[in-house]
């Protein structure tokens, strides 16, 4: 990211810091508990320490892997070789997002979850133990990543993970038609508006009333902004939230109003 760019996006988020709103501001039950139980919450749990754990140790690893990078581009230095601590330290998300993933998905107990971009499997692994009694499915460009990602889980002991290894374009519509009726997607990967669009159509034709999306870095560009507010217009979407570094997307038709909200996280 150039200089220009993390200035930008510093800007954006002083802005939104002090124009974000909480749980005085919304008059929405839903948001309203969504805030009390989740964002709000601070209790830890087991899950956090194993997790953060192998953290720790990916970032102090001198480990390097050959990666094929299918996205919009990385925030690494350019080249096919990089470090497993980079990977970890640049794209793996923070532990704050995590763990809200963690909390969100016990909040909500989806069955059938679905993560776009693997990366180390850090988030996958949060979502995993999270709810062990449903099926994460993660798909991941990179073999290489896709396998370092293996010995992650492994080490955590997750069973209830799925890895597919392709290219988005080519795989999702089969991870889709195998899931048929996901409740959550956590889109991850190519930051791009066109792509990012295009993973949100396919997945309106399989996601149903109380499904869940995730969009990633919404602010990261303008062009990702683009994304993000054409998805927040489309008809079948009934509620957004802005937590500045994810946006969530929510279909359920007991939201009377189309509502969106920007939260302070």
């Amino acid at each position: 990211m150039s200089l220009a760019q993390q200035y930008r996006l510093a800007t954006k988020y002083i802005r939104y810091y002090f124009t974000a709103g909480n749980r005085h501001d919304v008059h929405s039950p839903f948001v309203f508990s969504l805030i009390e139980d989740v964002l709000l919450d601070k209790s830890r749990h087991d899950a956090f320490g194993e997790i953060e754990q192998l953290r720790k140790q990916l970032l102090a690893s001198t480990e390097t892997l050959q990666v094929t990078d299918l996205g919009a581009g990385s925030l690494i230095s350019s080249g096919n070789e990089r470090k497993v601590s980079d990977i970890t330290r640049y794209a793996a998300k923070q532990p704050k997002f995590g763990q809200l993933f963690y909390r969100l998905a016990q909040y909500l107990q989806p069955k059938q979850l679905l993560e776009l971009g693997t990366s180390m499997g850090l988030s996958t692994a949060y979502m995993a133990k999270a709810v062990p009694g449903a099926q994460v499915y993660t798909i991941e460009g990179c073999p290489n990543i896709a396998a370092r990602a293996r010995k992650n889980f492994d080490a955590l002991q997750l069973h209830n993970i799925t890895q597919v290894t392709g290219n988005f374009d080519t795989v999702l519509p089969d991870v889709l038609r195998q899931i048929q009726r996901p409740d959550w997607v956590y889109i991850d990967g190519n930051h791009r508006k066109d792509p990012t669009l295009a993973y949100f159509e396919q997945c309106l034709q399989h996601v149903h009333e109380y499904s869940l999306l995730i969009f990633d870095d919404i602010h990261w560009t303008p062009d990702m902004e683009a994304a993000w507010h054409t998805i927040q217009e489309h008809p079948e979407v009934t509620m957004t939230i802005d937590l500045f570094f994810i946006g969530l997307v929510f279909f359920r038709k007991d939201f009377k109003v189309k509502q969106h909200f920007t939260l302070k996280y």
